[in-house]
């Protein structure tokens, strides 16, 4: 498969256009930008109130919110593996023009997982000591396994893919998982693997984007056809990405975590977060969205998850970013201020 070069940077417009072409140009551009959340049904936001009191069943809050937004990132996925009649459920609930991340599971990402979530046949095949491991690594279940898990994952998708409803396919990557020639070819074999779909590379080792390595990690990204994600973290932790904004394919992924410096300081040791919130602020906030559309304007779409604990407060920013995307502030025109 023939591959894009990197692309380079484009402005947009400045305002120095009548107003009604600056709208419009402004549309074409928001026009392609989708925000949303990691989640959809977690407890907290059932119990904030988002879902009115008649939205009760599982279909009924995919579609209502697909009715505030246009894009979800489904985590799920990430603790169980998916079988294709789950992903057929997700598809059918979905309305169309609806977009549906999945996460990759934890094992296909390096990280640890449960046997519980592992296929039932894949779970039996294993040992009696492994089964009852708290932690099981890709290397307990050998490559011939984790080639099946796998290609069991990649076919799960095809509901969604049919569908014309699947977004990307987001990896996202462990501290552990640092900057090396052995890690750059697991980047490429995901490629191979996932040759067909939109494939998101979400790092979380600092050496990556070193101002040593951030150029040679774009480059392999881009040679690849691998999106970069783009992310607002915590800064100053062995686990911490830059904000760096780069588009390394036709689509761009940005990731919003919040700034809580705890939850990366759970991340850089290997520990998982329970959920430090964390709320942006309209100023935050618009540092992105001049971001977003400079990204917007060199790229076909853009997604923008938001993962800031509670899922309330994802929700929140997500609707007041959207706002911001759609109607930005628009300085009048020299011929229009005279």
């Amino acid at each position: 498969m023939p591959q894009p070069p990197l692309r380079r940077s484009v402005a947009v417009p400045k305002c120095r256009l009548a107003v009604g072409t600056l709208v419009a140009s402004i549309e074409s551009v928001t026009a392609h930008i989708k925000t949303g959340t990691a989640a959809w049904a977690d407890r907290s936001l059932v119990e904030s109130g988002f879902y009115p009191d008649d939205v009760r069943s599982p279909e009924a809050k995919l579609r209502y919110y697909a009715s505030q937004f246009p894009i979800v990132e489904n985590d799920s996925t990430y603790w169980a593996f998916p079988d294709a009649d789950r992903i057929a459920t997700w598809a059918n609930r979905a309305p169309d023009g609806f977009t549906m991340s999945i996460k990759a599971h934890a094992l296909l990402t390096q990280h640890y997982a449960s046997a519980r979530g592992l296929p039932r046949d894949v779970r039996d095949g294993l040992s009696r000591e492994l089964r009852a491991k708290p932690h099981l690594y890709p290397k307990d279940l050998g490559p011939e396994v984790m080639r099946e898990l796998t290609r069991r994952f990649r076919d799960a998708l095809a509901p969604l893919e049919d569908a014309g409803k699947l977004g990307v396919v987001l990896f996202q990557f462990p501290v552990w998982f640092p900057i090396s020639a052995a890690n750059k070819a697991e980047l490429e074999r995901i490629r191979d693997a996932f040759a067909d779909l939109r494939v998101a590379i979400e790092l979380r080792n600092e050496t990556w984007m070193s101002e040593d390595n951030r150029n040679e990690t774009l480059e392999l990204l881009a040679d690849n056809d691998l999106i970069y994600v783009c992310v607002d973290e915590p800064q100053g932790f062995v686990a911490s990405i830059p904000p760096v904004v780069a588009a390394t394919s036709e689509t761009a992924v940005i990731r919003m975590h919040g700034r809580n410096p705890a939850r990366w300081r759970d991340r850089s040791h290997g520990r998982r977060s329970p959920g430090w919130p964390y709320l942006y602020s309209h100023d935050e906030l618009a540092e992105w969205a001049s971001r977003i559309r400079a990204l917007a304007s060199r790229t076909d779409e853009v997604h923008v998850i938001f993962s800031n604990a509670p899922l309330p407060n994802a929700v929140r920013n997500a609707q007041e970013l959207a706002d911001m995307l759609a109607h930005p502030a628009i300085e009048p025109t020299e011929h229009h201020a005279r």
